[in-house]
């Protein structure tokens, strides 16, 4: 496709209209482990549209249609949920959600058959089959290109406290892996899944994209798997950063900071391009401590080179957002972040359940703690 018909596919007022996406275990409601039902889920749900395949047959995703409002976004979630509730009841199956399945072996996967997947199996061989992993996107539409990339340079530099407050992936193939986020680790063995490095334009974005297509790296644009994309289907900017949540609270936090993120800095990049620039190593440290650690650790902004904790930093976010929370309706967010810094994620939560309980217990817990209703 040409740079001008990719830049119309972004020349659209939406309005920073919203679309999540979330990816399921398919489990034994008995056991826990993971059971190969994409395809019979795939010809029971009610609008094939709102459910897709992931890499592998034990995994589903669902995604919710383009909606205004952050509230919008989270009543659709609840109701594909519920509808893949009902489908399990009759073909004796359960969603679970965790960025990791806790002990499900690689070995063991099955990849989906198509043409799109093959490619992805053919290239990462062996590392394919050990993204058993599970995560929250969030699309953000922008309505010019140009701000798209800016935007995606800006905010990158709060890529590691999304991440920190949705850890929730602490175990790997019946291991306490001591990441918070063993899911960022899984599939960050894959290519380009990367924080990106500065965007110089949105055509220079797009001679990247065809320079990769033509030495047959990808296929087409969407195998750029980076932590932020600008999405050249949608005319979004793409957040793939998040571990996936039971709780809809949660993953009404994370839709929420996401929207006011962009809403905010498209503002920010309009008075000051200088935002985009920060130290990409710090960027990356960061984001390694959001990864591996706890809230506690210290950090540098890597934007103004302040030492300051992760919780501290996560706060500093809140504070630059803030104003478009309050103009999108969505402060009431706030009290979920605080809950979250003072209680810890939904890892923490897996971490002391399977203490107390073990391995067996945890699986059954990351299906029957899965919430369905706001």
């Amino acid at each position: 496709m040409s740079l001008n018909n990719y830049k119309k596919v972004y020349n659209q007022k939406r309005d920073y209209s919203i679309g999540v996406e979330e990816e399921y275990m398919i489990c034994d409601p008995n056991t826990g482990q993971l059971v190969n039902k994409a395809d019979l889920i795939m010809n029971s749900v009610s609008n094939e549209d709102r459910f897709s395949y992931e890499l592998l047959l034990s995994e589903i995703e669902a995604n919710t249609p383009i909606c205004e409002t952050v509230d919008e976004s989270i009543m659709y979630l609840s109701k594909l949920r519920s509808e893949l509730l009902i489908i399990g009841k009759e073909n004796d199956f359960k969603i679970g959600l965790s960025g990791t399945h806790p002990t499900a072996k690689p070995s063991d996967q099955k990849f989906v058959e198509n043409k799109s997947y093959n490619w992805v199996s053919e290239q990462l061989k062996y590392y394919a089959k050990r993204n058993i992993t599970f995560s929250t996107h969030v699309h953000i539409s922008v309505d010019d290109p140009e701000r798209a990339i800016q935007i995606t340079n800006a905010t990158r530099r709060w890529i590691p406290a999304l991440l920190a407050l949705s850890s929730n992936s602490p175990f790997f193939d019946n291991c306490n892996t001591g990441f918070k986020s063993s899911r960022t680790m899984q599939f960050g063995a894959f290519p380009k899944t990367n924080i990106p490095v500065k965007i110089d334009s949105f055509e220079s974005y797009v001679s990247l994209v065809e320079s990769l297509i033509k030495t047959n790296s990808i296929n087409k644009p969407r195998q750029i798997w980076w932590k932020i994309r600008p999405h050249l289907d949608y005319g979004t900017l793409e957040y793939r950063i998040c571990d996936v949540q039971r709780s809809l609270k949660n993953t009404k936090m994370i839709v929420a900071i996401t929207q006011a993120l962009v809403h905010s800095y498209d503002q920010k990049v309009r008075l000051n391009k200088n935002i985009q620039d920060m130290n990409y190593e710090i960027l990356n440290d960061v984001f390694w401590k959001a990864t591996r650690y706890g809230f506690d650790s210290l950090v540098t902004d890597p934007y103004d080179g302040q030492l300051i904790s992760l919780k501290d930093y996560i706060f500093k976010m809140v504070d630059n957002i803030y104003p478009s929370l309050e103009e999108l309706g969505n402060l009431d967010v706030i009290d979920s972040i605080n809950k979250v810094l003072e209680n810890g994620t939904e890892a923490d939560e897996q971490l002391v359940f399977e203490k107390k309980y073990g391995m067996d217990k945890l699986l059954m817990f990351l299906m029957d703690k899965v919430e369905y209703k706001t």
